[in-house]
């Protein structure tokens, strides 16, 4: 009875700070894994059959597919821009940004929104698969990426459970010359 008093007492931020850290305690495994120093943390997605994980650091936000408008003139990969809270956002098919194949689209196909230079880009993928965590063990018995399709933004892959896990570079995607130059 005392801790619902306490809570009406709180400002709203303080009651939902109150309720993370209570939740937080409760989830196994968890309080360990926030606080684990090596532990490197990434968003989890998937391209096609590519599994795939950026720093959390470079995804900034993940949005089921907006409305978009068609720009002419662009290259295919570009499918168009999406109003994202007052903001143009132009959306990419990362598939056939990187593969030269148009995604399918179906109920788990998300927009991750990547902050670039002059605003944010959303790459459209197949499917979040939510945040992984690879600890130093796990990198050190990294891999070199074979597909040539996705070398030059996946420089290390590691295995966690029975999938192998590309480390996928949006910072390098932003920058890359052909990516900035979506005009046909």
């Amino acid at each position: 009875m005392s801790t619902v008093l306490d809570l009406q007492q709180l400002t709203p931020f303080e009651a939902l700070a109150n309720y993370e850290k209570r939740s937080l305690a409760h989830a196994a495994g968890l309080p360990e894994q926030i606080e684990a120093p090596g532990l490197w943390r990434g968003i989890g997605f998937r391209v096609g059959a590519h599994y795939l994980v950026s720093s959390i650091n470079e995804v900034n936000e993940i949005l089921t597919l907006p409305a978009l408008t068609v720009v002419p003139g662009t290259r295919g990969w570009l499918l168009g821009v999406a109003n994202v809270r007052g903001n143009l956002v132009p959306v990419i098919d990362l598939k056939q940004y990187l593969e030269g194949e148009r995604s399918v689209l179906t109920d788990s196909t998300r927009v991750l929104l990547v902050r670039q230079l002059g605003g944010s880009v959303g790459l459209l993928i197949d499917e979040v698969l939510g945040q992984r965590s690879f600890s130093e063990e796990q990198r050190a018995d990294a891999i070199g990426e074979d597909d040539e399709h996705y070398t030059r933004f996946v420089a290390e892959k590691y295995p966690l459970g029975d999938v192998v896990w590309g480390q996928f570079s949006m910072n390098a995607l932003v920058r890359t010359p052909d990516f900035v130059q979506a005009a046909a």
